[in-house]
């Protein structure tokens, strides 16, 4: 089963570094993929070495440092440096600049002094960076000069609004003609093959939480036992669903183009990898950054707590087994320890009946339920492109996201040595770009309520993914029923 995760995780990889790092850097993709699986390569060499002996875990530790390190370094180096000082190279345009002289005259008197205050133009090789001071709102300074520029000089330019090194906001115009080509948006047809391989793969995995001593031959004897796993393939496919749609909904009232959701099969354990949906276009803001990578796991905890209520009712108590910390995810001994979240609303369902040495006999709209409840809490890892890493960028800015992704990812290997359902995790967060594209306007920052949106999301990841602590089990889980 470790091989198998081994291998997934290297595909997993490969999509992720092509699709992602790739854009940002000229670093060739197989390096980076090379180096973010430096650890999985330690791994399986310990195995082949010393079999099924315990990895220590500073040994662990230290190949994954290492392995980041080595990452940001290959990945800063092959990105595109705007603000450097390098002369740039010949180009077409009068004096080997991107604009002549006219045109760089106009560019001057799209900037209003009395807001933003340009004092320098600096070619390079992609892009044409200005700098000065700001003198107001962020928005309205952004608005006003991207307006401007598209005054005088049309569609050529995108433009962006960037936070320096020095935290002084200045602009990059990128002629578009240097952007990559736009893809094919919508695949109908890989969307619905992919959608259908799933429902087959998570409809089988349904059947084994129903029926798990049952062979191959029997089903092929009584293909009509497949039924049996619709409901936890039903209720998984929505969770992921409604999630994806809720990205792709907020995506589209920004105007942001995205992909229809792909889902992943996988023909064993739980059926599937999950889904996703790809932006095809700049995200203006950190406002819409942030409604587009919240709108996800909202929708999908608004269907993912019916699902695991109802199925927690059709469930039942069972005696907790002596070696239940060697199976955390068991579904037939389920402990509520493994989550706060969980033990709340197990305990809300269940009352006195829940004690310490209880376990959860899960139905598979529960299981559906609790996988819900997981994919919200990964999502949120405030970590590179994924939905958390997105939030704290709204809400820090660009780089104080990118510096809380590389602290989560060592807190989330520390954390698998006490949930260790959550190791497979912290490998594929280690091997996760972590920086994700910067918005057009990526200088204003957020409402209050967005702020305290952003920290409820986080304060629930961390609900989920800690397990039930001493003080607080022995209130929820009391050795004797409360008369």
């Amino acid at each position: 089963m470790t091989w198998i995760s081994l291998i997934v995780l290297g595909l997993i990889l490969v999509f992720i570094v092509r699709q992602s790092a790739a854009r940002v850097s000229r670093t060739p993709w197989w390096l980076l993929w090379l180096v973010l699986m430096l650890p999985a390569f330690f791994i399986g060499g310990w195995m082949l070495l010393l079999g099924n002996t315990p990895v220590p875990s500073g040994w662990l530790i230290l190949v994954f440092v290492t392995s980041s390190v080595l990452y940001l370094v290959l990945l800063r180096r092959g990105q595109p440096s705007l603000p450097a000082a390098s002369p740039p190279p010949p180009t077409p345009t009068e004096n080997g600049k991107l604009l002549n002289q006219d045109e760089e005259t106009q560019l001057q008197s799209c900037f209003p002094w009395g807001m933003y205050y340009l004092q320098q133009i600096e070619y390079r090789p992609q892009a044409v960076i200005c700098r000065g001071q700001m003198r107001g709102d962020a928005n309205q300074v952004y608005e006003t000069v991207e307006r401007n520029i598209a005054q005088r000089f049309g569609d050529r330019f995108l433009v962006m609004f960037q936070m320096g090194l020095s935290n002084k906001p200045f602009f990059a115009l990128i002629p578009r003609d240097r952007l990559p080509q736009p893809q094919q948006l919508f695949r109908p047809g890989l969307s619905l093959g992919l959608l259908a391989l799933t429902f087959l793969t998570t409809t089988v995995a349904g059947l084994a939480l129903v029926a798990p001593e049952l062979t191959a031959a029997e089903l092929r004897l009584n293909p009509s036992l497949l039924w049996q796993g619709l409901p936890y393939s039903v209720s998984l496919l929505l969770i992921l669903g409604i999630h994806e749609l809720g990205h792709f909904a907020t995506a589209w009232y920004y105007r942001v183009k995205a992909t229809l959701p792909y889902f992943i099969p996988l023909p064993f354990a739980m059926g599937t990898l999950g889904a996703f949906i790809q932006m095809r276009s700049p995200v203006p803001h950190r406002r819409a950054l942030f409604d587009i990578s919240i709108a996800g796991p909202i929708a999908g905890l608004l269907v993912t707590l019916p699902i695991l209520v109802w199925g927690l009712q059709q469930s039942e108590v069972v005696q907790l087994p002596a070696n239940a910390s060697q199976q955390p995810l068991n579904p037939q001994v389920f402990s509520p320890r493994i989550s706060i979240f969980f033990a709340l609303i197990a305990k809300a369902i269940f009352g006195a009946a829940l004690k310490s040495d209880s376990a959860l006999h899960l139905h598979p709209m529960a299981v559906a339920g609790v996988l819900g409840l997981v994919v919200t809490a990964l999502n949120l890892m405030p970590v590179g492109q994924l939905d958390g890493g997105h939030i704290v960028h709204a809400m820090y800015g660009h780089r104080a996201g990118a510096v809380i992704g590389q602290v989560s990812r060592l807190l989330v290997l520390i954390l698998s040595f006490i949930q260790p359902w959550l190791f497979v995790w912290a490998l594929i967060l280690f091997f996760m770009p972590a920086f994700d594209e910067p918005a057009l306007n990526d200088v204003s920052e957020l409402d209050n309520w967005r702020d305290a949106l952003g920290l409820m999301a986080l304060v629930l990841l961390l609900l989920i993914i800690f397990p039930v602590p001493a003080p607080l089990a022995g209130l929820l889980l009391p050795t004797y029923p409360v008369p």
